[in-house]
């Protein structure tokens, strides 16, 4: 059996979420490409764009947009098109639905309608720089694309100051500048970072180093102000001094008024959910 027939065999009533390539055609799956043309019909985000990537690989079914603006009603009518047994797929302009595109609706709507929603893997910028980063992996938030307006933007990253795992953006050519500059001012200048550029495109790059390194390279060369961006940041780091909270110190402190320090100390840790021989040897520092 070929594959072509095995995907219409088994192409069940759903909605399928289909990854396209975000700069590499060659990244396209075979089961993407043969999911996209046994469906019924293709919610695109743009489908001028999706029309080119569609034509390349000779997929002629019928399209339809899907975009911010319209979200919500298509996802109704989406939803009564299952009902009538049609099977439909979702794309965006690039790599995974839904990771800062539409489709969150569509998808909480269909399931709402009782019908099943069938992801298919594939490319996604966001990981895919992540894994050539060289910053930690095992640990991530994926924050989306930072605010446009330069004090939300400082709130948005004074929020996650202290955020012990990498952080994740995606950002536009026009607006790197001011986020590389948001992050020294609010992470720090010293912060690690890592700026993807055109993911597996002809001029993919990585610039990696301090955020003050990393804003300098952008400012002095216009061609790391262009294309597709993902920017990631270290963890934040807390230096041992800095490691136990004020509150869970208040409460050692507290206790050592009426307990002796290692019974203070395991009280401490187990109403804070610390480790009690952290807080063992801080008091032992300062003589409580």
């Amino acid at each position: 059996m070929t594959l072509a027939a095995n995907v219409e065999s088994s192409l069940n009533l759903a909605l399928y979420i289909v990854p396209t390539p975000i700069g590499n055609l060659a990244d396209m799956s075979q089961r993407a490409q043969e999911v996209l043309h046994q469906v019924d019909l293709i919610a695109c985000e743009d489908t001028r764009h999706s029309g080119k990537l569609l034509s390349h690989f000779g997929i002629s079914t019928k399209t339809m947009a899907l975009h911010d603006h319209n979200e919500r009603a298509r996802a109704q009518y989406i939803a009564e098109l299952l009902g009538q047994g049609k099977r439909i797929a979702l794309i965006s302009d690039a790599g995974t639905p839904l990771i800062s595109d539409p489709g969150y609706h569509l998808v909480t709507q269909v399931r709402e309608a009782g019908f099943d929603v069938v992801p298919l893997p594939g490319p996604c910028a966001a990981i895919t720089a992540l894994s050539a980063s060289g910053l930690p992996s095992d640990r991530f938030s994926f924050e989306g694309f930072l605010p446009s307006k330069e004090k939300s933007r400082i709130d948005k990253l004074t929020g996650l100051m202290e955020d012990p795992r990498t952080l994740i953006f995606y950002e536009s050519p026009h607006r790197i500048e001011y986020s590389l500059e948001a992050i020294v001012q609010v992470l720090g200048a010293d912060r690690q970072i890592v700026m993807a550029r055109e993911v597996t495109k002809t001029f993919e790059t990585f610039l990696c180093g301090s955020a003050a390194e990393v804003l300098a390279k952008v400012q002095s060369d216009p061609n790391q102000q262009k294309g597709e961006i993902v920017l990631m940041c270290h963890g934040f780091i807390q230096d041992d001094e800095e490691a136990i909270a004020a509150p869970v110190l208040a409460t050692l402190r507290l206790l050592c008024t009426e307990l002796p320090l290692k019974k203070a100390a395991a009280l401490a840790a187990q109403i804070h959910n610390v480790k009690k021989n952290a807080l063992y040897k801080y008091g032992l520092e300062a003589g409580l």
